[in-house]
């Protein structure tokens, strides 16, 4: 039998009800945790996440722009804004022949505030 310490397990094994009927009752379903969890994959990869801080400074920019702020190629420029348009991450909107892509939401702007903000919390960068 392996022994637990610190904030790893309980010292004093033991189950609370109220406490696990509170984190159960209003748990994610299944479909839900599905949904979520894609965000956080979008947000896992690191040329996607730079075409979404820009977004975030800039307001609104067509691939050219994201492509030159970012440094990255117009071509992945453009597949990373199918992923992150089909789930509904960014918006964009056609002016003649171009389109500028802005985030789609408050939620998707606070999602990127809160995430660097915890990631830069205690002055250091996170892996």
């Amino acid at each position: 039998m392996s022994t637990v310490s610190g904030l790893d397990g309980c010292v004093s094994p033991g189950i609370h009800p109220e406490k696990v009927a509170l984190a159960t009752e209003n748990a994610p379903g299944s479909e839900e945790l599905a949904r979520v969890t894609s965000v956080f994959k979008l947000l896992g990869d690191p040329t996607r996440a730079r075409l979404l801080y820009a977004l975030l400074e800039a307001g609104e920019l067509c691939v050219c722009d994201l492509a030159a702020a970012t440094r990255t190629a117009e071509t992945t420029v453009s597949q990373a804004l199918r992923l992150l348009r089909t789930s509904s991450v960014v918006t964009g909107r056609r002016d003649g022949r171009n389109i500028y892509y802005r985030l789609s939401d408050a939620h998707v702007r606070l999602l990127l505030d809160v995430t660097r903000k915890h990631a830069l919390h205690d002055g250091k960068v996170r892996p």
